[in-house]
């Protein structure tokens, strides 16, 4: 009973489609004695035994039955006569398998005779059966060959067997596939024992992992390749270890993507304004004291000798004319010296020593003595000043004009024309060419003498930073369709891809495996298009039903009697003798009007007289009006038209079923030439 589960076993493994072998068994038959010539049977063989085998490999019995050969067979050709040697460069007899091999197995081996008649060998006639042999035993999975020798009555054979792995396929059982691959699935060989070996620069179970450079960051870098380091959105650098700051950010750091953290001295959204101007510039000169006063702005405490705005001019002793009563200054160091004229004394010629008797006021001064302190005084006129009124008045002797501004002496007051750049009653005030923002893109702006220089965020160039860099998207760097977006202030750029590829340049196709395609779901049904389609055809017919009914309810009842009496009055004869509106035969060959008529005789007085043309034209021109006032609906009841009959020379007679008291046209006949012709029936 133990055996069942193995037959089954067997049986299915008959049944699966041997794609490939997993292992094969090998069998060399070496030598093969019979030396009486005999087949099985105890006859002799005719005129002797030519010898060709069978092998049955199958699974382990311990009783081993002939059929079925659950691991294969296989025939040989004809080896030799009775008693032979199989030459060593025989090749063995493979019987591949596709299943772990299990380590043991059954074996039969039988010699058959092959008749000289038979070209072929054949096992069909078991009277030309010469031995069988049948063993179990264990073959682990070798190189080695096992050697083994069957006796029976009268025969003997010599052979050795092995089971090795085929190609790819490692392990005791030879169930272990390593197949070497260097692709999109995996990088790696195999070792001896059917391991996967990793090519250099992959890493994982099947070594589709590549190694990224050494040191990029593992939570902000990645690769596809060995050796790479791509940085995830947000960050850059070599290692991609380094945050993007804000954009625009000039004087910041940041911790995580998009912050803007300044540094000391640096203030601002942007981090673009100086706090600390003094410390960064050194604006003032002439070992002048820098005080900070705002964001970007500063005032220097100048030392004595020294003006301006960053204390860069000196100042001379003798510019302030220190020297009066026309005395002469002299520059020694750090004082003056002042050379008197005659009759003046003092440090500064201040003293006179003359008297009114002397005439000392020049330029039509006149000179009051005085009896303290001065020994006289001068009166001058307009003009001139002085202690003897000998400087004529120049508001413009002290160059008060700063910064090279040009002094003008209006008499009364003076005035100084500022050079470009500078401002103020005296071209003290440097005018700021940054305070109307001249640079765009969040540049800062640096003020100069008559100028200023913009220093640009990335991105952008041009003296005011209104022209922008190219980006990497200009050359079309993302595969297959995909988007570009560039990085805003740095050469970086990110590619959206569609859904069907993948990558960082969106040039992996990503196939959806099999039970991916099968969750798809089907495309609905266009229900709401079917039920609108309906909704309007039922509204459309629901209007054409209210519409007929409004119409036989508006016709006048008493016409509908007369009709009625009229058509229950004919005979039965009469009734016959009627022809449908629809048979009549329109025809128009260059005639005004042309009715073909169907003549009748019967036993009732003619009703139907021929129309002759005048009757005709008039009754045209009547229904046309008629036709005009229908178009308008502006007619009154329709008007009766009788017929005249004109009885003497009867041609036709037009027959149709109407009223008989009212005539009206049926239809308008176009021709081929364009005109329009009525066909009139009695009604």
């Amino acid at each position: 009973m133990a055996a069942l589960p193995s037959i089954g076993t067997a049986f299915f493994l008959l049944l699966v489609p041997q794609v490939s072998s997993s292992g094969t068994f090998e069998l060399k038959l070496q030598e093969f004695e019979n030396g009486g010539g005999l087949l099985a049977a105890g006859s002799r063989c005719v005129p002797e035994c030519r010898t060709f085998f069978r092998v049955c490999l199958k699974h382990f019995q311990m009783v081993v039955s002939p059929e079925p050969c659950t691991y294969g067979s296989v025939l040989t050709s004809l080896l030799g006569s009775n008693s032979f040697r199989v030459l060593a460069s025989q090749e063995p007899l493979r019987l591949n398998f596709t299943f772990k091999w299990p380590g043991t197995f059954s074996l039969i081996i039988e010699a058959w005779n092959s008749p000289s008649k038979q070209p072929t060998p054949n096992v069909t006639s078991p009277e030309m059966l010469i031995s069988r042999f049948a063993i179990q035993g264990r073959q682990p999975v070798g190189m080695a060959w096992s050697r083994d020798v069957l006796r029976g009555e009268h025969t003997q054979l010599h052979y050795s067997y092995r089971v090795v792995c085929s190609h790819h396929y490692y392990g005791e059982g030879c169930s272990d596939y390593c197949r070497p691959r260097n692709d999109t699935f995996g990088h790696y060989t195999c070792g001896q024992e059917g391991q996967r070996l990793c090519m250099a620069g992959w890493e994982n179970e099947y070594c589709t992992q590549p190694i990224c450079q050494a040191g990029c960051s593992t939570q902000h870098g990645y690769c596809d390749r060995p050796g790479e380091c791509k940085c995830h959105f947000g960050w850059q650098g070599s290692l991609c270890d380094d945050c993007m700051h804000y954009p625009g950010c000039l004087h910041g750091t940041c911790q995580q993507p998009f912050q803007c953290t300044c540094k000391e001295g640096w203030g601002g959204l942007f981090c673009n304004q100086d706090l600390n101007y003094c410390t960064h510039n050194k604006p003032c000169k002439n070992n002048a004291t820098c005080t900070n006063t705002g964001q970007g702005s500063y005032t220097c405490t100048c030392q004595p000798g020294y003006t301006g705005i960053d204390c860069q001019l000196a100042i001379h002793k003798c510019d302030s004319s220190p020297c009066s009563n026309g005395g002469t200054c002299t520059e020694l160091g750090d004082t003056y010296h002042c050379s008197c004229l005659p009759g003046f004394v003092g440090q500064n010629c201040e003293d006179s020593t003359l008297t009114c008797a002397e005439f000392p006021c020049f330029n039509g001064g006149s000179c009051f003595e005085r009896s303290q302190g001065v020994p006289y005084s001068c009166s001058c006129p307009l003009g001139f000043t002085g202690l003897n009124c000998e400087q004529k008045v120049d508001r413009c002797t002290s160059n008060p004009c700063a910064n090279g501004g040009q002094c003008f002496d209006l008499g009364l007051s003076r005035m100084c024309r500022c050079q470009l750049g500078f401002a103020g009653q005296r071209c003290e005030i440097n005018v700021n060419d940054c305070a109307r923002n001249p640079c765009a893109n969040g540049a800062t702006c640096t003020d100069h003498v008559n100028n200023y220089t913009c220093v640009c965020t990335a991105g952008f160039s041009g003296r005011d930073c209104s022209q922008r860099l190219g980006d990497e998207c200009d050359s079309r760097p993302c595969h297959n369709g995909g988007t570009c977006h560039a990085g805003i202030y740095d050469r970086s750029f990110v590619c959206q891809c569609p859904f069907n590829f993948m990558g960082a340049l969106c040039e992996i196709p990503v196939f959806p495996s099999p039970s991916q395609k099968r969750q798809q779901p089907p495309n609905p049904f266009p229900w709401v298009a079917v039920s609108l389609a309906f909704g309007l055809m039922a509204f459309v017919m629901l209007l054409c039903v209210l519409g007929i009914a409004l119409r036989h309810i508006q016709r006048p009842r008493g016409q509908q009697h007369r009709d009625t009496e009229t058509m229950n009055n004919l005979t039965e004869s009469q009734r016959d003798n009627l022809i449908a509106a629809s048979q009549l035969k329109m025809t128009n060959k260059k005639a005004d009007l042309e009715v073909d008529c169907i003549m009748e005789k019967t036993n009732y007085k003619d009703r139907n007289c021929a129309l002759d043309w005048n009757l005709a034209a008039a009754l045209k021109a009547d229904l046309s009006q008629e036709f005009k006032c229908h178009k308008n609906h502006k007619c009154r009841k329709e008007e009766t038209l009788p017929l005249r009959s004109a009885c003497e020379k009867l041609e036709c007679r037009i027959s149709t079923i109407s009223s008989p008291h009212e005539l009206m046209f049926q239809s308008v006949y176009q021709s081929a030439e364009g005109s329009r012709q009525d066909i009139i029936t009695e009604v």
